[in-house]
């Protein structure tokens, strides 16, 4: 029995299939063997030991770098690559990113010709009026106005209740305009006390104030005066909107004004509106009570609520004295040379 066992085992081991499969292991074995011998050689001895360590059981430090390789430098003026040090593949192939052209700028000949090339074929008079023309009616040659009423309002001051306004309006460009301006006031059922017209020619001398040349004309119940007007009208440091401005008569007086204001925002729609206003003369005119110097000063604040951007009505408190020789002339014709008053009012613009 034992025999026959033996026989059927040897007739197995040498049949056909059983021999190309340990010849297919054989050659396996001998194909890597081949490959880690050329891997061996090719790393050199380093990595011969450092294999040998690794099959000795000893622990292998990991090289961070492994599988990267070095790139040339990237061309001037082109952007870093991130993937620069990076190998794309285990072959070594360049990524994408390496492989596109160097980004650079135009060539000097783009700028060997002249600055305007039109200036060759219609010359540069005509070329330099026509880009002056364009330019201005595209950007700056636009018309536009504007109506402001600055106060509209009854002052209250010892039961003897006031009103006065304040407005101006201009139409005009960019840089010039016509500016008008009308300041008066009166008492409520009685008689109007006057009123001053200013007709001016506003011209631009910066981003943030204009020049303002023109005449003024004081009409009231007494003789009218008509005066040359030069001022400045714009917007200084912090947001003060500042008006300044000379005035000589006919008969030869020299007085000026400044008059000074600043929003300040609570919230998006109440402002609370701090303002001064100062009246000067360079020598005394006694028919208008005005001394020379600093002849008034009135300060106070209106605490507007912004109902539209168009509309807003406030209220307020103001307090005027005469200075000088202003306040004996006050005081001469039993007129209050300072006071305290309260204010109720609007301020529109359309």
């Amino acid at each position: 029995m034992r025999s026959y066992l033996f026989l059927a085992a040897a007739v197995a081991a040498f049949t056909p299939g059983a021999v190309l499969a340990q010849h297919d292991d054989h050659s396996a074995h001998a194909q890597e063997s081949q490959a880690t011998s050329q891997a061996d050689s090719e790393a050199g001895p380093a990595q011969a030991e450092s294999d040998h360590s690794a099959h000795a059981g000893e622990p292998v430090a990991v090289d961070p770098h492994a599988g990267h390789v070095a790139s040339a430098p990237a061309p001037e003026g082109a952007p870093p690559d991130p993937h620069a040090d990076h190998d794309a593949a285990a072959g070594g192939q360049p990524t994408e990113a390496a492989s596109l052209p160097p980004i650079a700028g135009p060539p000097p000949e783009a700028f060997s010709g002249p600055e305007y090339a039109a200036d060759g074929v219609f010359g540069e008079t005509a070329m330099a009026i026509a880009r002056r023309t364009e330019l201005g009616a595209m950007h700056g040659g636009v018309k536009s106005y504007r109506v402001l009423v600055d106060r509209l309002e009854a002052q209250l001051v010892d039961g003897q209740d006031v009103y006065l306004f304040d407005a101006q309006a201009w139409y005009g460009g960019d840089i010039d305009k016509l500016w008008l301006k009308a300041e008066g006031h009166g008492g409520f059922g009685g008689a109007f006390d006057g009123a001053e017209l200013q007709a001016l020619w506003s011209h631009a001398i910066g981003p943030w104030f204009d020049l303002q040349t023109g005449v003024r004309l004081d009409v009231g119940p007494g003789e009218d005066r008509v005066h040359l007007v030069l001022g400045v009208q714009g917007l200084a440091p912090y947001w003060i909107e500042l008006d300044a401005a000379a005035f000589l008569s006919d008969e030869g007086d020299v007085t000026a004004r400044i008059e000074a204001e600043h929003d300040m925002r609570i919230t998006q729609r109440l402002i609370l509106q701090p303002r001064a206003e100062l009246e000067f003369a360079l020598q005394d005119i006694p028919s208008r009570a005005i001394g020379s110097g600093l002849n008034s000063a009135a300060i106070g604040a209106r605490l507007r609520y912004q109902v539209t951007q168009l509309f807003a009505p406030y209220l307020g408190i103001e307090y005027e004295a005469a200075t000088g020789e202003t306040r004996d002339f006050r005081r001469a014709a039993g007129e209050k040379v300072s006071g305290l008053r309260l204010l109720a009012g609007v301020r529109a613009w359309f």
